[in-house]
């Protein structure tokens, strides 16, 4: 793969500080946890959908521990894991060592990628790319990372979804978004990624899907859980530490927005939705 590439606009300070905050974020807890036990299932999915083959390449955007980048790379596509966070690949690598998969590691900011243009056949994100805080600048490097006739492939919290309705819940405890960021969830919503994208694809295909989430059994096993392992949840709490009613409001809504959704309800798993969206670059 050649080295050369279009050089990205050069980041202020605001936007290295923001940057760094957010591979921060991400490395707190244990998010490579929490994608092996609830939502490994997407990855393979969003393989399937974008119809990886032997000998393409394929880069993984956000791909935090693998669960996109090891199944396109058991397909014998030739992969790229691209983070903003590497402290997530120690755990990518030795699942992929386990599954027989090998693929390159790449540290790497979603808004800012180090790739030539038209590097890949197929550039693919799982609940990753949605929070790089711009979107349009995300949108344009992935698109650009992608090669003429190649296929983009993205799963997304959706906005009316669980995920969507407890970053909504969090919303009042949380730092005010920075000037230019752009809420994560927005990703879900088709007609925003449509005009992200623009006229830059074709077949444009979408469709809001669910995964099931049958390991946490009750409203307070799922607040406890993310508490513990969810960077963004983590980066709330840890906000208000120093406020107990703000704490227990917040472990109270969180509850509560669970319950509301049927969390554990009759031992049936809550169902979580996300947009699949695939199209290809022109």
């Amino acid at each position: 793969m050649s080295d050369t590439q279009t050089i990205p606009a050069t980041q202020s300070d605001a936007d290295r500080a923001l940057k760094q905050k957010h591979r921060a974020m991400w490395a707190s807890g244990d998010y490579a946890r929490l994608a092996s036990e609830l939502i490994w299932r997407l990855g393979p999915r969003l393989v399937a959908a974008t119809a990886v083959q032997p000998g393409e390449r394929v880069l993984d955007i956000a791909a935090g521990s693998g669960n996109v980048a090891i199944p396109a790379a058991l397909h014998g596509a030739t992969v790229v894991a691209s983070d903003l966070t590497p402290e997530l690949f120690d755990v990518g690598r030795r699942l992929a060592t386990e599954a027989g998969a090998e693929l390159e590691w790449r540290e790497a900011d979603a808004e800012a990628l180090p790739f030539a243009d038209r590097s890949f056949d197929a550039v693919l994100s799982c609940v990753g790319v949605m929070f790089a805080p711009h979107h349009q600048q995300a949108a344009d490097e992935l698109v650009r990372v992608t090669a003429r006739g190649g296929r983009i492939g993205l799963i997304s919290w959706t906005p009316d979804g669980f995920i969507g309705r407890m970053f909504k819940t969090m919303k009042p405890f949380a730092a005010p978004l920075p000037e230019g960021a752009q809420p994560a969830p927005l990703w879900g919503d088709e007609h925003h990624v449509r005009e992200l994208l623009g006229d830059r694809v074709d077949d444009v295909v979408a469709n809001r899907q669910t995964v099931t989430i049958d390991a946490l059994a009750t409203p307070e096993a799922f607040r406890d859980y993310f508490k513990a392992h969810y960077g963004p949840t983590i980066a709330v709490y840890n906000r208000i530490a120093d406020d107990p009613d703000q704490v227990r409001a917040l472990d109270d809504a969180l509850v509560a927005l669970a319950a509301e959704q049927g969390f554990g309800v009759n031992g049936e798993p809550m169902q979580w939705e996300y947009l699949l969206l695939t199209a290809r670059k022109r």
